[in-house]
């Protein structure tokens, strides 16, 4: 397992949330942050069918670009009554030609859940998998989950994605209601950075 012994790590990525996420889980260890648009980095084609395979394209093409160690992240919700749809594809099912619109994504999922006649609980997880690539080649990989169910209608303004729909388990709040703290502590995304700090930053 390689440390991380850098100031300057790239996340990326051009989404906001996901960044903001990120920056809040790698506060505490004084690293300075940049994204893909603060280097005017093209969105690389995630060409894979499995979350690993994209966040190593994300990686290594940011850190082959920046000559910086970059971290990226692909993640998506598996429901498992639509035989674990959307996964990789969890934003393109939100994909429009005017941009991402995720009320329709979620309106995509329950009606597809109601056209299999799924019953209750329609269990699901948020996954994540995070790279950690440096210029020379090397990744590391760290994957992340986070057990729930799909519930309709979507409850809540926080979070973003498909945050409204997804009650995690063990709580009564989606996390499109949960304060971004609370989501933050418990997340797929938590998982997966608990596993990269032990690894890599400890």
């Amino acid at each position: 397992m390689r440390r991380f012994d850098g100031q300057q790590l790239v996340i990326a990525t051009h989404n906001t949330g996901k960044r903001d996420e990120i920056a809040d889980l790698l506060g505490p260890y004084g690293v300075t942050l940049t994204s893909n648009a603060d280097h005017g980095l093209p969105e690389p084609e995630e060409t894979e069918d499995n979350f690993v395979g994209n966040a190593r394209i994300k990686a290594h093409a940011a850190a082959k670009a920046t000559g910086l160690p970059a971290l990226a992240d692909d993640s998506g919700i598996q429901i498992d009554a639509l035989d674990g749809q959307p996964g990789v594809y969890t934003a393109d099912w939100a994909e429009t030609p005017q941009g991402r619109d995720f009320q329709m994504a979620m309106r995509r999922a329950h009606d597809a859940l109601e056209a299999v006649n799924a019953p209750e609980p329609r269990t699901a997880r948020f996954c994540c998998t995070l790279v950690l690539a440096w210029p020379d080649g090397h990744d590391e990989v760290f994957e992340g989950v986070m057990e729930g169910q799909i519930v309709w209608p979507g409850r809540g303004e926080q979070g973003h994605g498909y945050d409204p729909i997804f009650l995690p388990a063990g709580y009564t709040q989606t996390f499109g209601e949960m304060d971004r703290w609370e989501k933050n502590r418990i997340s797929h995304r938590a998982d997966a950075f608990q596993k990269l700090m032990a690894g890599c930053f400890a």
